[in-house]
């Protein structure tokens, strides 16, 4: 089995590949998805909902929706237990975690952080 190995391990990134974290931010909140788009729907794939928010397909959106359709489904299974939710250190990771926590407060459901907002990815 052979592995590529990028020329960039090892070194610090080059400016050309950077992401401007305050326009990814602001693209989360100002870009509205167009749901006739497939790209920019909400979609799962083998590691949970991805996408960027300069393509429209991550953003408060997304996030607002899928929060709330747990909490109906929920309702509607009958589940009324804590619902534990982490956060990982990507950038749009806390905009869209308090965007889950709004969504899941509105609907009463009980809703379980890490104590000291220490990061959660989802193995954790």
């Amino acid at each position: 089995m052979s592995q590529k190995i990028s020329p960039l391990a090892g070194k610090p990134a080059p400016a050309s590949i950077l992401v401007d974290v305050p326009k990814l931010l602001a693209a989360y909140v100002d870009l509205q998805p167009d749901p006739s788009v497939p790209t920019q729907r909400v979609a799962f794939g083998t590691s949970g909902h991805r996408g960027s928010s300069f393509d429209r397909s991550f953003n408060a959106w997304h996030i607002l929706a899928i929060s709330q359709a747990i909490c109906e489904y929920r309702k509607a299974k009958g589940i009324d237990g804590p619902l534990f939710i982490g956060a990982d250190t990507h950038a749009l990771s806390q905009p869209a975690l308090e965007n889950a926590l709004e969504v899941l407060a509105a609907n009463g459901v009980e809703t379980m952080v890490s104590t000291g907002g220490e990061f959660t990815p989802t193995p954790a």
